[in-house]
């Protein structure tokens, strides 16, 4: 609002007779149809703005009040229209409050000298104790966190990109604090040096200081009962409550926090749910979850993952059930760079954690499961691939992703075989093949590392790996022939290896441009290298199908794909996703008659199963 006029002298004498008191009557400027009635025991200090003060105020379901001010402290506010704030304990100071808000029984509410409103501090992560390696801004997705990180050891780059970030943040940030339309903040106490975008609520919260919440009327966000959040930026959607202690966090999208959770130094994306545990200098990638008090993510990189399954021993017995959370799990990576294992893991794998650190090379044997009995640790390869588990996980990983379309600021690629999973199956055949090679068929155990694998785990692993490999080709190739680049790939981008930048898939290839973009100058700043990242996910399937045509050629030992080989393909692929889905009705047969799972979910899930042959052309 940019019209504003001085008081009249009735004005000031309704508001000196309803026991306000200002400091100088001339600095306290309101909107043209500005009525004095609804202000009692108000003093003002300073600059004053005030709007429009004619609308009931909804202050509990079915409880409205008229919008006003009450029992509150002003030095240089602007107030928008019908705002109702009242019973403030200490004072407004410096800060600037949209329409339609609800303020009331708070404590301080102001924006200091060099506010930075969370923005702009370096901090580390996967290293508690290393050097800074990502910066904490609103525009952050997990896109350009994982890149940081990854890239932290190229002082160049990382100074160009502090430079970028630096540049936007002078520009953006504001002279101080602001609260949207539309918000609601009751019962907190102190608030400092925090921006508050439109439709968010905050109630009980204990202190928030430097932060920005990123709220907006599509996600908003709701902050709790004894909540501390000290440097931090929270997204759209997001909701963190019950006591939740966070200092030097990033929280992404629809993230919830609860229950006491604390956190340090982390950084949480799309979807994460966090309660009861701690985190300290932890990269939560998409759908990372936490749910128990003895969590502790600290020093590591998670991404589709349940921390729940490795921390307590848990293997999600009721597969069946709507509460699995899943064990799609497409990285858990050490503070020393080793992958854990990769993409699926679960069950009681903490015993041989500290064996598995020193084995990077686990990550080329996918979707495995590595138990312990004693002293020794087995490893079972591709075991995941059949289970009921990652059958559920691969059609309700889409559904979770509660993100409204306006906040899906972090790109997520929900494809479970793609060129990055398929090129680590193909490498741990590889991995099988020669150490049956160096063994023989004769033995009844093979030696990886300090792994056990039986023989007859070898076996199925590979004939596991080898339904997924089918399974993505026939898939690939379908989807090349719906979309109309069938045939030779007009680009080479793609051919190459295959990474995960913590839910975008792309060649390494285009990773590399990005990096040499950055230091030669052709990108300039960092909503460019957003725009990148989301360029390379929308040329996802082309790419895809620049890798997967000469996967297929060397796999068939085919010089160019005929219509006849298509339909050997095709054949293929519906014999194969035939053989996975018996194998996950045996999985799920052997849970029913564990007494785990009720016969109605049970019947349900079979029905679901009898259904996949409409998928099939």
């Amino acid at each position: 609002m940019s019209n504003y006029r001085n008081l009249t002298q009735t004005e000031i004498e309704v508001l000196e007779n309803n026991v306000c008191w200002a400091e100088d009557w001339q600095r306290v400027l309101v909107a043209e149809g500005f009525k004095p009635y609804n202000f009692h025991r108000v003093m003002f200090y300073g600059d004053i703005r005030l709007g429009e003060f004619n609308k009931q105020v909804e202050v509990s379901k079915g409880f409205v009040k008229h919008s006003g001010i009450n029992d509150t402290t002003l030095r240089n506010v602007t107030v928008g229209n019908d705002c109702l704030i009242e019973k403030v304990g200490n004072y407004i100071n410096n800060y600037t409050i949209g329409n339609d808000c609800y303020i009331s029984n708070i404590c301080t509410l102001e924006t200091t000298e060099d506010a930075t409103f969370g923005e702009g501090s370096i901090i580390s992560v996967l290293n508690e104790m290393g050097d800074g390696n990502v910066t904490i801004f609103r525009e952050l997705n997990s896109q350009l966190a994982s890149f940081m990180v990854k890239h932290n050891s190229d002082k160049v780059l990382k100074k160009t990109l502090q430079q970028m970030i630096e540049d936007e943040l002078r520009v953006s940030r504001p002279d101080r604090g602001y609260i949207g339309n539309n918000v609601k903040i009751i019962n907190a106490k102190d608030i400092t040096n925090t921006i508050i975008k439109g439709d968010c609520e905050i109630s009980g919260a204990a202190r928030l200081s430097e932060c920005t919440v990123m709220s907006s009327m599509d996600a908003p966000v709701f902050i709790g009962t004894g909540v501390i959040c000290e440097n931090s930026i929270i997204c759209d959607g997001c909701s963190i409550n019950n006591s939740v202690k966070m200092q030097d966090c990033f929280v992404g999208e629809a993230c919830q926090i609860t229950n006491g959770f604390t956190a340090e130094a982390s950084l949480f994306f799309a979807n994460s749910f966090m309660a009861n545990g701690e985190a300290c200098a932890a990269f939560c990638g998409p759908f990372s979850a936490s749910h128990h008090k003895c969590s502790l993510l600290i020093g590591g990189e998670f991404s589709f993952y349940n921390a729940g399954s490795n921390t307590n021993f848990s293997n999600h017995a009721y597969k069946m059930g709507p509460l699995h959370w899943g064990t799609l799990e497409r990285g858990t990576k050490t503070a020393s760079g080793s992958y854990v294992l990769m993409p699926a893991t679960i069950g009681a794998f903490s015993v041989c954690f500290g064996k598995l650190m020193h084995h990077p090379d686990t990550r080329n044997l996918p979707f495995s499961y590595l138990m312990a009995y004693g002293e020794d640790c087995y490893l079972v390869p591709g075991r995941n691939i059949t289970t009921v588990g990652l059958y559920r996980d691969i059609k309700k990983w889409p559904k979770r992703d509660k993100r409204s379309k306006q906040s899906k600021k972090s790109i997520i690629n929900f494809d479970w075989l793609s060129p990055f999973t398929v090129g680590e199956i193909m490498q741990g055949i590889e991995i099988l093949k020669a150490l049956r090679n160096a063994s023989g068929d004769n033995v009844s155990t093979y030696n990886f590392h300090e792994y056990v694998i039986n023989a007859s785990s070898l076996r199925k692993g590979l004939k596991y790996y080898d339904i997924a490999l089918r399974i993505y080709m026939g898939a690939v190739l379908k989807r090349a022939q719906k979309e109309g680049f069938f045939g030779c790939p007009k680009s080479d981008v793609g051919k190459g290896r295959w990474v995960d930048l913590s839910g975008l898939l792309l060649p390494e290839s285009e990773e590399q441009r990005i990096v040499d973009d950055i230091k030669n100058g052709t990108i300039e700043n960092v909503q460019q290298i957003l725009d990148r990242f989301s360029e390379i996910n929308d040329n996802y399937s082309d790419y895809r199908w620049a890798w997967s045509y000469q996967m297929i050629l060397d796999y068939y030992g085919l010089e160019e794909i005929t219509p006849a080989d298509a339909e050997r393909i095709r054949e293929d692929y519906v014999r194969a996703r035939r053989a996975w889905i018996a194998e996950i009705r045996k999985d799920a047969e052997k849970e029913y008659q564990m007494g785990d799972v009720e016969q109605e979910v049970y019947e349900d899930f079979l029905s679901k199963l009898d259904h996949e042959i409409d998928y099939e052309n």
